[in-house]
């Protein structure tokens, strides 16, 4: 049916690229004689990024003569020599419309099962010298796959490859690949691909959450800013207060989800035309207010803006409610923990649960530093009452219990104060509060058995970087971009606090926000993989480099974008 024609390998190395380090193992190049095939590897080979290559179920990378000829041929190119795309096995045969996730081949001594397409991934890119590669490999259907190995083995260049077993559901790599990344997918595809065990856990994922998603995401309340006026502020403790907002002209507000919050825009003060993000603190219906609580932070422009400057009748630029830590619907036990200022949010799926009389089991876990600074206590309490099956308690880390006062901890939560608690090992559970918090009740409930994907959490800081391969460097506070300001219009990245003219110097949006420091999240910088996908609150952006699919509508691929108008993401 095939032939290997040659076995490549290469170990992890560091290779320079735009200024950075990046750890890499997509050098290949072919060996002589036989190699023994193990589960992780082929001996010799490996890997830099394990989160996105290699382990069990990416072992050995395959590509195929026939795609060497195909980008020949597309790219002008005769020097694509074995090993350049990054496999470690280039054959003969196996084109990717033919082979199917599940096929299982004997190659020498081994076995081995096909698991998924190739990872979209800039750095066959970097090996090509095309920086479009990802994408082209994807557009014109020629990823190359991976195998698990089945049966340690020693293999040649030369050994024949033979067909043992055909995949269930006959989904071919070319489909299965288009199925992710291209638009327009078969429903009855993506059922067949949930019903392939040798799918890889990752794609398994993704096409749950594609087909989970079956309708466009919620539109906006309204494009980029408008304004509310602020009808009343309410001081909930000596740092904290709620804003209570209206429309100008008196039509009603859309209603949000409960866990969403508002990107603010002060139209006046010392805080004009900065960018913050609040949640909404209630759950409000269609005609009601919306409410903000904002912590005076030190050294907070806005936050200071709102606590010293900002009066009832004062009007405020904010974008519609938007967020996806919102509270799902479902029958389930739920965990709502918090820290802080971090109880906004789940206070507002308080509210909604309360509203609703839930009947399901529900866990109220707030963490504060003493009673003084525990904002919306009384309403917590009082929301908790109308629940028939609700758990409150509560943590401080410099008060203690009161005499016959249940529920109250010195300290912070535990594995041993958890596990008095019963929580469920099938509940959902909501976390927000500061980065150490989230990170330590995430693990405690994890160590209770909750699967991660019931862990949910809202981060107002930058989000954690995705950065494939590049090597880690200090930590660095987002900041101004070096050199003189450019002529195109501003730019705000509105969690990272940094507002900066565009400048045709960066290719992108990506790239600008790379050299202000803010924390990025890309894979394949090519429109492909949707990993760099950013909120936009405002402003319009053109493609340099079309995307294979168009991302849901207020959002923008951040890596093939420039901005067209003044605009504001959300990163």
């Amino acid at each position: 049916m095939g032939t290997l024609l040659s076995v490549n390998v290469g170990l992890p190395k560091d290779v320079p690229w735009q200024g950075r380090t990046v750890r890499t193992g997509a050098w290949k190049a072919p060996v002589s004689g036989r190699r023994m095939v193990r589960r992780l590897n082929i001996e010799g080979d490996g890997q830099g990024d394990l989160a996105g290559h290699g382990g069990e179920i990416r072992a050995v990378l395959v590509y195929q003569l026939d795609s060497y000829r195909y980008w020949q041929r597309q790219l002008g190119r005769d020097d694509l020599t074995f090993g350049i795309f990054g496999e470690n096995f280039t054959v003969d045969g196996l084109p990717d419309d033919e082979v199917c996730i599940g096929d299982r081949y004997r190659i020498g001594e081994a076995e081995f099962e096909v698991t998924q397409p190739r990872v979209t991934c800039y750095r066959v890119g970097m090996r090509l010298g095309e920086p479009t590669m990802a994408a082209l490999l994807v557009a014109h259907h020629r990823p190359g796959f991976y195998l698990r190995v089945l049966t340690e083995g020693h293999v040649r260049a030369g050994d024949e490859i033979t067909l043992t077993r055909k995949g269930p559901g006959e989904l071919s790599v070319a489909d299965t690949d288009a199925l992710l990344y291209l638009p327009g997918r078969d429903p009855a595809k993506l059922r067949t691909a949930l019903d392939i065990p040798a799918l890889s856990p990752g794609w398994q994922q993704s096409f749950r959450e594609l087909a989970a998603a079956g309708q466009p995401a919620d539109q906006p309340g309204w494009p980029g800013f408008r304004p509310l006026r602020v009808a009343r502020i309410v001081r909930e403790t000596a740092d904290i207060s709620s804003v209570y907002l209206d429309t100008v002209d008196g039509t009603p507000l859309p209603a949000a989800r409960p866990g969403q919050y508002l990107s603010v825009r002060p139209a006046a003060g010392a805080a004009a035309h900065e960018v913050r993000s609040y949640s909404l603190s209630s759950a409000p219906p269609a005609t009601g207010s919306y409410r903000i609580s904002v912590k005076h932070e030190p050294h907070g422009k806005v936050s200071g803006y709102i606590h010293a400057g900002l009066r009832a009748g004062d009007v405020v630029d904010v974008a519609a409610p938007r967020g996806t830590f919102v509270l799902e619907e479902g029958t389930g036990p739920v965990v709502l923990a918090s820290a802080g200022i971090g109880v906004t949010p789940v206070l507002a799926m308080l509210h909604r649960l309360a509203a609703a009389r839930d009947p399901r089991p529900l866990w109220w876990l707030h963490t504060a530093h003493d009673r003084a600074h525990h904002a919306f206590a009384a309403e917590a309490r009082a929301l908790l009452a109308r629940l028939p099956d609700a758990h409150e308690h509560l943590y401080y880390t410099a008060d203690g219990p009161r005499p016959g006062e249940d529920g109250v901890t010195r300290g912070r939560p535990t594995a041993v104060s958890l596990a008095a608690l019963g929580i469920p090992a099938d509940a959902d559970a909501y976390l927000c509060g500061p980065t150490a918090f989230m990170d330590a009740f995430g693990a405690l409930m994890r160590d209770r058995g909750l699967r991660p994907e019931r862990i949910h959490t809202e981060r107002f800081s930058a989000l954690t970087a995705i950065n494939p391969g590049i090597a880690p460097t200090a930590a660095v506070r987002p900041h101004q971009p070096s050199g003189a300001p450019g002529p195109g219009p501003l730019v705000t990245f509105a969690r990272s606090g940094v507002t900066a003219p565009w400048s045709p110097a960066h290719a992108s949006l990506l790239e600008l926000a790379e050299a202000c420091d803010v924390p990025t999240r890309w894979s394949c910088r090519t429109g492909v993989c949707h990993t760099c996908v950013t909120p936009l609150v405002t402003g319009d952006v053109v493609y340099t480099t079309p995307p294979l699919e168009l991302p849901e509508p207020g959002t923008v691929l951040v890596c093939c974008s420039t901005p067209a108008t003044e605009a504001v993401l959300d990163l």
